[in-house]
């Protein structure tokens, strides 16, 4: 991992994304950089622990890094599939809620629709968005295609996220990776964490 003249600025990147090495211009350090932590509704039950964990893992080495965590709560739209019962999605027993630094609510599957978290964002400098949370094919890849076409350089981690259907995984991802990455890069939890456990050594 190499740093600018600038000490303050650590540049390199997170290793092995796909389709691209994340982020593009290889500016890595925790400054202008968030982990959006999406939450839809559904049957808390049903939540796949690995993801859960995975993404509290995320969560926990982006912010001793000095990374900014928001926790965006989505809507579910009255015509789409139900995935289960109206509690959050993202919550499994005796695990509670993920710490972040802010919770938004958004009026629908987008995170960014209806919601205060496009100028929290800018407010703060932000840049670079990592992404975990459920469900997977739905508010967290509507909230990730919105983000990019807002122009920020976005990193799904896969394995920190819950799919509604698993079925979808491969779709959702293949999505995200057509074109060079038209919607940002695919990266997984221990990828991230490698990355950004020596930005907190430094922080």
């Amino acid at each position: 991992m190499a740093t600018t003249t600038d000490d303050r600025i650590r540049t390199g990147h997170v290793a092995q994304t796909t389709p691209y090495a994340w982020p593009w211009n290889g500016v890595l350090d925790a400054t202008g950089t968030a982990v959006l932590v999406v939450e839809a509704p559904g049957d808390s039950g049903a939540i796949d622990d690995g993801g859960l964990r995975n993404a509290e893992v995320v969560v926990a080495t982006l912010r001793r890094a000095g990374c900014i965590a928001i926790r965006v709560l989505t809507r579910r739209v009255p015509s789409t599939r139900p995935f289960g019962g109206a509690a959050s999605a993202f919550s499994a027993e005796g695990t509670g809620e993920i710490p972040t630094d802010a919770t938004v609510s958004s009026q629908g599957v987008d995170g960014f629709f209806g919601s205060p978290l496009e100028s929290i964002l800018r407010r703060a400098g932000i840049e670079r968005l990592l992404l975990v949370g459920a469900w997977l094919e739905t508010s967290v890849h509507s909230t990730m295609r919105t983000a990019n076409d807002m122009g920020f350089e976005c990193l799904l981690v896969v394995d920190a996220c819950v799919p509604g259907e698993t079925d979808l995984v491969a779709n959702s991802v293949s999505m995200i990776e057509m074109s060079g990455g038209i919607f940002g890069a695919v990266g997984t939890t221990a990828q991230v964490v490698e990355a950004y456990a020596q930005e907190g050594e430094r922080a």
